[in-house]
């Protein structure tokens, strides 16, 4: 094996480790805060997927030039390999779907809840109810009004945003079962 060659598999196993793995925190850890309503989180974790999916693209054109290279086409478990990892991409590509579309949901589900809010109460700064007796009246008369208009139309965005939790955690499982598949093809070149 050539210094050439031996860079470039370190390149190639060096992507891998350092986009690969960070890739597979990301959107495994995604369910966890769309079910806890974390935006900031959220949208830290779908840019992280959005970047690690783009950079791991290195480890298929790095796998490619290792490949032409030492002129291994020829073998079965690469062209397996290559065309699992191409699925992965697929896959990813439709979890940061579903993490922008969670994110929405949730962002409407916020927007609608400090719309509902009572007009006294501010944007989203939490009064206690019962501050006397003025403020108790006024919190039982918009209680009834903002309560029922509210609801119907945010009943439903919980419900997408769970959705959404589900296909992500989904399509991310089946997305790391794929590179443990390519890794042991790797490993074990049959």
């Amino acid at each position: 094996m050539s210094f050439s060659d031996r860079l470039v598999l370190w390149l190639h196993v060096a992507f891998a480790l350092f986009t690969i793995g960070p890739l597979i925190v990301a959107t495994m850890s995604t369910p966890r805060y769309v079910r806890a309503r974390n935006l900031p989180v959220l949208r830290y974790l779908a840019r992280m997927t959005r970047i690690f999916t783009v950079i791991s693209l290195g480890v298929l054109i790095l796998g490619i030039v290792l490949a032409q290279l030492r002129k291994d086409f020829s073998h079965p478990w690469l062209s397996v390999s290559m065309t699992l990892f191409v699925v992965t991409l697929v896959l990813l590509v439709l979890v940061i779907r579903d993490q922008h579309r969670a994110i929405v949901a949730l962002d409407a589900a916020a927007k609608a809840e400090v719309a509902a809010t009572p007009a006294g109460a501010g944007a989203g700064a939490a009064v206690p109810p019962a501050e006397g007796a003025d403020g108790a009246a006024a919190d039982s008369e918009q209680a009834p009004d903002a309560g029922p208009a509210a609801a119907p139309a945010t009943a439903h965005i919980p419900h997408l945003a769970s959705v959404e939790r589900g296909r992500i955690a989904s399509l991310a499982g089946l997305a790391s079962l794929i590179w443990l598949v390519i890794l042991a093809l790797m490993i074990w070149q049959p």
